[in-house]
């Protein structure tokens, strides 16, 4: 079932969408779609931090348009200018004729069927240009602090540091480093960098890249010994 908001530039709206988002990712289905596209272009400002699920999502939505797009279609989402949030308008109980009850059918599958050519050109035309336009928004930065362990005392520490190194994406800053002793002739290296908190997943860097191929060769485990908010 299509989703329908409205007044999403006032208190009201954002409290909805704020409500809405509290239990999902995005605004259909299980991945970013166009229907988020779609309420994206209809912000004319970020959440503020008051909407906590809103400004989640909103920030979630604005890094991967910057990074890749999005392709996903979606289910289909209806942006009103009204102060009313169609699925929130209480039932009012009526006795109706079937022709008009059939009418009522037509209109539910017209609202929740697939857009039209032109509205999906004027949604992706309408977030592009929200893209291109708009300043780069300041996202959230962490500094953190990395034990990187070898498999043993015959491991090559200046190629395992070349591999760590090696990784690189966008929002990631590798800063200075160096050798601890672990015990038994071992040392591990501790390495600091930087992150910009909506681009970067820590979890992520250290199981997809730095604890696989081929990484892996050099390290054997990676430890995270500090976070913190910059």
């Amino acid at each position: 079932m299509a989703v329908a908001f409205a007044n999403l530039n006032a208190a009201s709206g954002l409290q909805k969408l704020n409500e809405y988002l509290l239990a999902r990712s995005y605004i259909t289905g299980y991945q970013a779609s166009k229907d988020d596209i779609a309420v994206y272009g209809s912000l004319n400002a970020p959440p503020s931090s008051e909407y906590v699920n809103a400004a989640r999502w909103y920030n979630h939505i604005d890094a991967l348009l910057r990074l890749s797009g999005i392709s996903e279609e979606g289910k289909g989402v209806k942006i009103e200018s009204s102060a009313t949030v169609l699925e929130d308008m209480p039932a009012t109980p009526a006795v109706v004729d079937k022709a008009t009850a059939d009418e009522d059918d037509d209109d539910d599958v017209d609202l929740f069927g697939e857009e039209t050519e032109e509205e999906k050109k004027a949604a992706e035309e309408r977030a592009a240009a929200v893209k291109a336009s708009a300043k780069k928004k300041e996202s959230g930065k962490s500094s953190v602090l990395l034990d990187v362990k070898p498999w043993d005392d015959e491991t090559d520490m200046k190629k395992l540091e070349e591999a760590v190194r090696s990784v690189q994406m966008d929002g990631l800053l590798w800063g200075a480093s160096k050798l601890a002793p672990v015990g038994y002739g071992i040392k591990k290296m501790q390495i600091m960098m930087t992150i910009v908190d909506d681009l970067v997943s820590v979890d992520n860097l250290i199981e997809d890249y730095l604890c696989a191929e081929p990484a892996n060769e050099y390290i054997q485990s990676c430890d995270i010994v500090a976070f913190n908010k910059i």
